[in-house]
Formats: C-alpha cells, structure tokens, sequence
C-alpha cells in the first residue's frame, strides 16, 4: 500500500474525525463518540507555530486523497521548556501494522532533530497498548514512569507510561 506524509490541512478534517472516533482508535487518544467534524476543523485552524501536525494520505482509485493516520508535535510554550514537546499519533484502524505509523513518527522525530533542535520529544501511551509501546521503544523512547489513573476509558480508569525520547548530543 502507498502512501504519503505531508502536512495536515483542513480538508483533512472529515477524515481526521473519522479516525478519532474509530472503535480501536478512539479509546487510546482520548477522543469521544459526541467529537464533531468541526472540533476537527477548529483544532486544525488553530494549529500555530510550536505545533507541527502531519498526516499519512494514501489515493483511492477515483484518485481522491484519505487521510490514514495523523501526528504532531507541540512544542512547550514555556521559555524554560523550549527544548521540549509532547507528541500524539493515530492510525487508522483498517491501516494499522502497515508502517504508516513509524512513517508519521519518523517524521515527527526529523522535525524535532533536525529543524527545531529539540534536546526531549515526551508522549504518554496506555500501559496496555502493546503495538504501541513496541513502535516508540523502537523509535528510541524509553519508559520514565506511570501515571496512575490518568483517563477513562470504557468506564474505568486506565494507567499511562510517561516516555521520552533524550538527545544528549
């Protein structure tokens, strides 16, 4: 299967919505059965300069572009953290186990590396969602800690690995 990253846009919107209220999606990035298309629109017509939002696309037969799978990178507003930024990334379901995930982190991590110098990439995963320890582990995030309790999901709480990603160079 092809497919291509490049920035998102807002008539990514519709796809993007789709995505987050997937069964097998929805429950691992915190989105809701209520998320409307124009949530979407509003997140993507908000993204400002410390956010950097990619997305996988791949092209049906009648050539019509679909947005697969979604990540970004937000920078830390404060002076002081400057040289951080939380990452999210969702795949969609039917797409899942083709790489399009290590394609839209890989793309994340050239940003943080080679265009904004970031020294510590951080993102929090649920202890639970085996495939995706196993992708950013193999990205080089390492385990920092668990964070009890950090959302609901299906009715019960869920715990959360905190992960990082350290350039020392």
């Amino acid at each position: 299967m092809e497919f291509t990253i490049r920035p998102i846009c807002l008539k990514d919107a519709p796809d993007i919505n789709e995505i987050r209220r997937m069964s097998g999606v929805m429950e691992n990035i915190l989105g809701v059965p209520s998320e409307t298309v124009s949530h979407s629109e509003r997140f993507i017509s908000n993204i400002n300069e410390n956010t950097h939002q990619f997305v996988a696309v791949t092209t049906d037969e009648n050539g019509v572009e679909k947005a697969i799978g979604c990540a970004g990178l937000s920078i830390y507003a404060s002076p002081r953290m400057r040289h951080s930024a939380g990452i999210g990334i969702m795949v969609h379901r039917a797409y899942q186990g083709m790489g399009v995930g290590q394609k839209l982190m890989e793309a994340l991590l050239d940003m943080a590396d080679n265009w904004l110098m970031l020294v510590r990439v951080e993102l929090t995963v649920y202890t639970d969602n085996e495939k995706a320890i196993r992708l950013y582990e193999k990205m080089g995030f390492v385990r920092e800690g668990v964070k009890r309790k950090a959302a609901i999901r299906r009715g019960q709480y869920a715990d959360e690995y905190i992960m990082a990603r350290i350039r020392d160079d």
